[in-house]
């Protein structure tokens, strides 16, 4: 059953060595990531129990440091180790997660490479 509400938190921006290039590896890079998380709040909500709902200020944080630390090529590789952080939190039943990599190594003109990708739960 998919979850009635959303959460999202946009614009996560860390500096990290992720990359396939030797300088973006040396270097690092800017990345910005934006979540937007599945999780049922009516209970949250009527008990005014942060207790009862996905805390963001920790799980931005866990965020922050999966983004920063061991460099792997891919975003794809990235998004994913966000994602499972995301569905860790029990609270949350689905996680779309978009990485930007706004200074990637384009030889063209652009404002943007980024991947979105979603994953639910097991059994969800």
């Amino acid at each position: 059953m998919s979850a009635p509400d959303e959460l999202a938190v946009t614009g996560l921006e860390c500096w990290a060595h992720h990359g396939v290039f030797d300088h973006e590896r040396r270097d690092g890079q800017r990345f910005v990531v934006d979540l937007v998380l599945g999780l049922d709040t009516r209970e949250a909500a009527a008990s005014d129990d942060l207790h009862r709902t996905v805390d963001y200020g920790t799980l931005g944080a866990a965020v922050h440091a999966a983004v920063q630390n061991d460099p792997v090529d891919l975003i794809e590789t990235l998004a994913q180790r966000i994602a499972d952080v995301c569905l860790a939190d029990g609270g949350v039943q689905w996680a779309r997660v978009t990485v930007h990599k706004p200074d990637a190594p384009l030889q063209v003109t652009f404002s943007d490479v980024a991947l979105t990708i979603t994953r639910r739960r097991e059994g969800q």
